[in-house]
């Protein structure tokens, strides 16, 4: 049990929730295997994107951008990843929430503010595009790069990421990322993004694959549990 004298981290999942998104069922699992090991209290309650608020987010330890989208709406989406991102409020974002992170990132930080989804937008500066070949329900190795937040929970470079996507990042954004503070820290076999992380942020992790799905097989997820570290420091 936690200690009694640990107070409890409020772990928010910025998403709408459905009980037929297999990643959704896994997160409460990885969630409770995490704060286990790590001996904390936790909870976590679900926003759902059309109801995302500062007020909300003030009152959280950490923001995790979870799989579902489209999302019922884009801007409460990406208002909870800038909020972690200026706020320096431990984030973790899979799948979907990968994908809202590029295009925060390309709209507020880069300046592109036209950039869009390829999924929910016709217009604009895609830098979120279809994949070549689909992913979804499929496994394939992940390269990850060393010394990095990522590579330090799972103490490997060469993990196995399981996905449910047909959307990655745009070459012209990633071209664009020479020198900014968000960095890719995982490819595919082919050289595809997989994974990026934000330098000089307490914690600010995005992978394109589930990594939280390992807890349906009763597995660990060194992320989350990294994650969750992050949250309680």
């Amino acid at each position: 049990m936690p200690s009694s004298s640990s107070p409890t981290l409020r772990i928010a999942l910025v998403g709408d929730y459905s009980d037929d998104i297999v990643a959704h069922r896994a997160i409460p699992l990885a969630l409770d295997a995490a704060a286990a090991v790590l001996d904390i209290a936790v909870e976590y309650p679900w926003i759902a994107t059309d109801a995302v608020s500062v007020e909300l987010l003030q009152d959280v330890d950490a923001v995790w951008v979870v799989p579902g989208s489209p999302y019922r709406s884009m801007d409460g989406a990406l208002l909870a990843i800038r909020y972690a991102r200026e706020n320096a409020l431990p984030f973790l974002g899979t799948c979907g929430g990968f994908q809202h992170v590029i295009v925060e990132y390309a709209r507020n930080v880069l300046g592109w503010a036209d950039a869009g989804h390829g999924e929910t937008d016709s217009e604009g500066r895609l830098v979120v595009t279809p994949l070549s070949c689909s992913l979804v329900e499929k496994t394939a190795m992940v390269e990850l790069r060393s010394h990095t937040l990522i590579a330090r929970a799972w103490g490997t470079t060469e993990i196995d990421g399981e996905y449910r996507c047909n959307y990655g990042v745009a070459d012209d954004f990633i071209a664009r990322l020479d020198g900014e503070p968000l960095k890719v820290t995982g490819w595919d076999e082919q050289g595809e993004v997989r994974a990026v992380e934000l330098s000089g942020h307490p914690f600010f992790v995005a992978t394109l694959f589930q990594h939280e799905r390992a807890a349906l097989k009763g597995h660990p997820a060194p992320l989350v549990q990294a994650f969750l570290s992050a949250a309680a420091r």
